[in-house]
């Protein structure tokens, strides 16, 4: 025949002590960029996640919010876990989906006991 058969050479087999770490090393790239995606996205997104679910759980009558959809409001009442009715204009009431609040812009102030002010009155 006019063409000789080529042989592969036989590699050099790898030092002991790197041998046992090929599977762990050709891994550990993939482990840092998962570690990595977890601290700059996923962490970060779960903070905001639970900052705004609280915030929508502890809404109340009073309280001046924006929407989603970019209204701004005061919430006139809480309809349930899952509405509140918010006056956009005077006479003017929606239901709103509490979820779909994005920020709320005034807090009310809690109702002060009117007796607490009259004893610091009688006190000075």
């Amino acid at each position: 025949m006019f063409i000789s058969q080529a042989f592969a050479q036989a590699a050099d087999a790898a030092p002991a002590g790197i041998a046992g770490l090929g599977g762990i090393a050709q891994f550990a790239p993939l482990v840092l960029i998962f570690v990595v995606f977890y601290f700059l996205l996923i962490r970060p997104q779960q903070k905001k996640a639970k900052a705004h679910r609280e915030m929508v759980t502890q809404l109340k009558r009073g309280d001046r919010v924006v929407t989603s959809g970019g209204i701004v409001g005061t919430v006139s009442k809480v309809v349930s876990d899952t509405e509140v009715q918010v006056e956009i204009a005077e006479n003017v009431r929606v239901r709103v989906i509490r979820s779909s609040i994005s920020d709320i812009v005034a807090k009310t102030e809690p109702a002060s006991n009117g007796n607490a002010k009259e004893e610091t009155a009688k006190g000075e």
